[in-house]
């Protein structure tokens, strides 16, 4: 019977922690930075990935742009967020920066060729958030997730710029054989696109256009034009009570 290292899921877990925090937190960077470099080489040894500290040299050549990009993401969350009272509190309150985070880390990590390590974060980021994004989802800038609980955007999804996404929305894709599994399988959301809680859209061929507004609870499966506004239309029947006994 083979053997996994499932005990990596703990390593994994706090090398997650340790590098979100070293990316904010300059006496984090000098503490953890060796125990950043060595875990990461044990990690993809024992996952069988070769040259893992010249990868990890070409990954921290990328931190510093991460960061410059999360900043922007911070950004987004006070501006569009009501209820934020400063910066201080998105980077140290907020889930959905939290998740973007951690994304945007694993994303790196998972473009330069090391693929169960990235999950393996976003796994323990799904946990705490409930936030699911694959790392190989490429998510442009600016990106505001409100709330974030049950939201999940898939592997081969295409987010552009300052696009906003409200809790439990599904990027997903319809089911494809196995050997379909290199293809586009899930939608595109063009810049300045909104989509409001618990919509659906599905398909690997879909594009929702810029400038749109996708409506709570809508199920999609074909392309929005540019300059939308796409909702669900139901029937809410407000009626008066009589002797407090619903009629």
């Amino acid at each position: 019977m083979k053997s996994y290292n499932v005990c990596l899921k703990d390593t994994a877990k706090t090398f997650t922690k340790r590098l979100f925090y070293s990316l904010f937190d300059c006496e984090q960077e000098e503490a953890h930075g060796d125990y950043l470099e060595n875990t990461f080489v044990e990690i993809v040894s024992k996952l069988e990935i070769e040259n893992g500290k010249e990868i990890w040299e070409t990954f921290k050549t990328q931190l510093p742009e991460i960061r410059k990009k999360l900043d922007l993401d911070a950004i987004a969350f006070e501006s569009n967020d009501p209820a934020s009272h400063s910066l201080t509190e998105i980077y140290l309150a907020y889930p959905g920066f939290y998740a973007i985070s951690i994304y945007r880390l694993s994303h790196a990590l998972y473009k330069l060729g090391v693929h169960i390590l990235p999950r393996m974060m976003s796994e323990y980021i799904h946990g705490i958030t409930g936030v699911d994004i694959h790392p190989g989802a490429t998510i442009g800038d600016s990106f505001y997730i409100d709330h974030g609980t049950g939201i999940v955007i898939g592997e081969t999804s295409i987010i552009g710029k300052h696009v906003k996404i409200y809790q439990g929305v599904t990027l997903g894709g319809i089911s494809v054989s196995k050997s379909l599994a290199s293809t586009k399988r899930h939608p595109t959301i063009d810049d300045n696109v909104c989509i409001y809680a618990n919509a659906t859209i599905l398909g690997g061929d879909i594009t929702i256009g810029a400038n749109s507004i996708i409506g709570a609870n809508v199920w999609i499966t074909e392309s929005v034009p540019e300059n939308s506004l796409v909702t669900y239309q139901t029937e809410i029947k407000i009626r008066p009570r009589k002797n407090g006994i619903q009629e």
